[in-house]
């Protein structure tokens, strides 16, 4: 009880400040040596402390705590400050941000990194604004908005009739809550991705693989027998081709959310591997005329990452409407073999 008591403690601990040791012959040989690859996959990757900024020779870092557990060790919980700079404690230590065992038996990682901060933060954010959005729903009913509440209602507005009741039809209103969460969940964590010292939470394949199994399942088990008789009968193909549409059917099934989580994973990663590559130039020339066009690009590619942000939680939900309307959906004019300009009615074809 006194570890987890510790683990929340270390969560909630103010922002340490570490100062950087004088530097050396090898250290201006190291800064020389700039590696603008590992820089760039130390911010985008995941890792046991936050750092935020760095203010002269001082770090301002944030050490989120280490929860590991080991057969013959137990469980272990302490602060991520222990394994800073390379250090051992408790037989474990970091190896390119991976907790591995000095013995080299088997770690079980549950620690609260930077992503799973970040993940906590963006929840607690989520709650507190759609919170407050409902209080003012129950308080106004459909009076006119204020505050908070003005804001997002024509978002919320959007979302529900430009794409939940266009993709999905009658049946919209039981996937809201889902799509209008994905929506969010989405765009906040773009935007706090963007800002100083931000968690790239939406450029973790593992988030984006989550939110893509979440949608393949509500669209399994949304399936009604129109959308199985779809691919086991795809309706106008020959029986003789059946063999080869049916799975070619089954693979589509699967590509779709794999598509939505690679397609999120990349474009997010893409954004900010090329503002931190404009950024590096600068250090990889040394030359104060290249500063000038390196930051005006970089700025001009963060700018653009701020439409990219609602972009993409735009295009993740529709595409999740979309197949979700396709799974529900009862009929489908391409089943009745008629026209798209004629506007005939399936009963007026028979």
């Amino acid at each position: 009880m006194k570890r987890l008591l510790f683990a929340l403690f270390c969560l909630l601990s103010l922002t340490a400040r570490a100062s950087e040791p004088v530097a050396t012959t090898a250290d201006a040989t190291e800064s020389e040596n700039f590696n603008p690859g590992e820089m760039i996959l130390h911010h985008i990757g995941d890792s046991h402390e936050w750092h935020w900024f760095t203010l002269g020779e001082t770090h301002y870092t944030t050490y989120l705590p280490v929860i590991a557990y080991r057969a013959g060790n137990g469980l272990s919980v302490f602060s991520s400050h222990e394994l800073a700079e390379g250090k051992v404690h408790e037989g474990l230590k970091l190896e390119h941000e991976h907790l591995v065992s000095e013995d080299g038996s088997k770690v079980y990682d549950f620690s609260i990194t930077k992503n799973v901060a970040s993940l906590m933060l963006s929840a607690l954010v989520l709650l507190v604004v759609f919170t407050a959005v409902a209080r003012g729903y129950a308080k106004r009913g459909t009076g006119a908005p204020r505050g908070i509440q003005s804001f997002f209602e024509p978002i919320i507005v959007f979302v529900r009739d430009e794409v939940a009741k266009k993709s999905i039809g009658p049946k919209y209103e039981r996937y809201m809550p889902y799509l209008l969460t994905v929506f969010f969940f989405i765009w906040f964590n773009n935007l706090m991705g963007l800002m100083p010292g931000g968690a790239n939470l939406t450029g973790n394949i593992a988030v984006t693989m989550m939110l893509a199994l979440f949608t393949l399942l509500i669209t399994l088990f949304s399936s009604n027998k129109n959308y199985w008789a779809h691919i086991f009968a795809t309706p106008g193909v020959p029986k003789l081709l059946l063999p080869i549409m049916i799975p070619v059917e089954l693979i589509g099934v699967f590509v779709k959310p794999f598509s939505l989580m690679v397609r999120l994973f990349a474009n997010i990663t893409a954004g900010h591997i090329v503002t931190l590559s404009f950024i590096s130039l600068i250090f990889i020339f040394r030359n104060l005329g290249v500063a000038p066009v390196s930051l005006a690009f970089g700025l001009f590619i963060n700018v653009l990452e701020l439409l990219v942000a609602i972009l993409q939680a735009y295009i993740f939900t529709l595409l999740t409407a979309m197949y979700i309307g396709g799974a529900v959906e009862d009929h489908h004019d391409a089943d009745y073999q008629m026209g798209g300009g004629d506007g005939a009615t399936p009963a007026q074809v028979h």
